[in-house]
């Protein structure tokens, strides 16, 4: 919105303004994004809190058959404040993204329709009084929908990469420059797996207090970095990337997501005084899965997101192996509940899944230059 008052005012000769000439620039209207967000969610921070508790009498559920220890010290603490991440998400890039650029609406929309469907899986959850929400099919076809529509989107309306004809329906790889495989329409199957996997990862990992914001945040940082850098011709040619026109515009996006997350995080620090549901976790793992999409960096996003992948499989493995064996690999998953079994204090288990998630984000960005 305030890039459009730049260009407004830059047409009537006003260039000579400093401060209008500073959101030209998207690293300034990345970092302003972050700020607002920053802002917005710590100002909806106390008041939202004690709106939810009343709204929600004895808040999030907590599972029985889990960590013992988790019913006493979490029950009665509200959910839903993924709403304070989301609306510094999007009061930040409305204000400072460029509104005309596809990959921003597309991006903007699964973040919106992910958080809706997480809300209506919150909703269920507290006023049944059940871990129960919305089922898994429910929920995976809404998301493969949504996905779905995105990624066409992206086909058909987003700028077109002179440098690598059908890099919008094409699969990249990292490390290997020239392995491009080009998958024709069977790309949207692709990203749509991509979409909603990655949101369901990232809703698994959200466990325990602070554990999955910081992730997110890391996460969103590396990718902020990768949308800049192959949304910039010039970058892009040095490092042997693939050109992605109006991509780099996601960096705003990215930077919003970090800072709504650092306001939220100021709440969910242990003890967390709200937790982020599904709400927040659909949300801005859909939000990541298609900035990865867009970006055309799929399989990185894979590294930089392992923990998150690895939560999910986690999962899949545990479920699979009982079905088959009647027996249990993991004490308990998501995994992060396995360590918790075997001793470990949860901020233990926080702190040191985000030096994991802080060092695949190295790797998956130390992938740009290894060519």
């Amino acid at each position: 919105m305030l890039y459009f008052l730049y260009e407004w005012l830059s047409r009537g000769g006003h260039e000579h303004v400093p401060v209008l000439n500073l959101l030209k620039y998207l690293t300034f209207r990345t970092g302003m994004s972050m700020l607002t967000a920053y802002i917005v969610a710590v100002a909806m921070g106390s008041r939202f809190i004690r709106w939810m508790k009343a709204k929600q009498g004895k808040g999030q559920p907590i599972r029985t058959d889990g960590i013992e220890r988790h019913v006493l010290e979490k029950s009665g603490t509200p959910t839903m404040g993924g709403f304070m991440i989301l609306a510094g998400l999007f009061v930040g890039s409305l204000l400072f993204a460029d509104l005309r650029n596809v990959h921003v609406w597309v991006v903007l929309g699964i973040t919106a329709a992910f958080g809706v469907l997480g809300f209506m899986d919150d909703y269920a959850k507290v006023t049944k009084q059940t871990t129960a929400g919305l089922s898994s099919g429910q929920k995976l076809v809404a998301q493969f929908i949504v996905s779905i529509l995105a990624a066409i989107a992206l086909i058909v309306f987003a700028p077109k990469s002179q440098m690598t004809p059908g890099l919008e329906t094409s699969l990249v790889f990292p490390i290997l420059k020239n392995l491009v495989i080009n998958l024709g329409w069977f790309y949207v199957a692709f990203a749509a797996i991509t979409i909603a996997g990655f949101s369901n990862a990232v809703n698994l990992t959200d466990g325990l207090d602070g554990l999955a914001i910081v992730p997110v945040m890391f996460a969103a940082s590396t990718f902020g970095l990768i949308a800049y850098l192959v949304g910039n011709y010039k970058f892009a040619d040095y490092l042997n990337l693939h050109f992605v026109p109006s991509v780099g515009e996601l960096a705003v996006l990215c930077g919003a997501i970090i800072g709504g997350g650092m306001g939220f995080l100021w709440y969910n620090a242990p003890p967390a005084k709200i937790f982020m549901g599904d709400t927040g976790s659909l949300a801005l793992g859909g939000a990541l899965g298609s900035i990865a999409v867009c970006a055309k960096h799929e399989l990185v996003l894979g590294i930089v997101g392992g923990l998150f992948v690895a939560e999910a499989l986690s999962v899949m493995i545990q479920v699979a192996y009982f079905k088959k064996t009647g027996k249990r690999i993991f004490l308990m998953a998501p995994i992060h509940h396995h360590f918790e079994k075997l001793g470990w204090a949860e901020s233990t288990v926080v702190v040191r899944f985000w030096i994991v998630a802080m060092m695949l984000s190295f790797v998956g960005l130390a992938t740009l230059k290894l060519r």
